[in-house]
């Protein structure tokens, strides 16, 4: 069992910055953040696979947010930049440990999930 929780959450106004961190209480090789906003279905954001250092993007934060984690730590962070009134969400972040080359997309394939951190951003 992996333990994850979130923080760096907040309000922030349109074109500013916010990091958010995920530490794991394990290692598993897949490790994304999720938002959810009101009303609307729950969007795979950024994915990282360390066995390959390969990272993903939904294409709504391509060029604004950046994935990384440091493993000494079991710790993910999620840069976000450039931030609009669309980012507005809570933020989840999951691990997995993945039966292929590689990361899915899909919430299905991550075991666990810390509880959110929420992002607000103003315009």
């Amino acid at each position: 069992q992996v333990q994850v929780a979130e923080s760096g959450g907040g309000s922030v106004q349109a074109g500013g910055s916010l990091r958010l961190s995920c530490a794991a209480s394990g290692y598993t090789d897949c490790m994304a953040w999720f938002r959810q906003a009101p009303g609307k279905e729950r969007e795979g954001v950024a994915f990282i696979y360390d066995l390959k250092g390969e990272t993903s993007y939904a294409d709504s934060v391509k060029g604004r947010f950046t994935i990384s984690r440091d493993n000494a730590k079991n710790t993910v962070y999620l840069e976000m930049s450039s931030l609009k009134p669309e980012d507005t969400a809570m933020y989840v972040c999951a691990a997995g440990r993945s039966p292929v080359d590689g990361c899915f997309s899909g919430p299905q394939w991550y075991s666990y999930w810390g509880q959110g951190t929420q992002v607000t951003v103003s315009s």
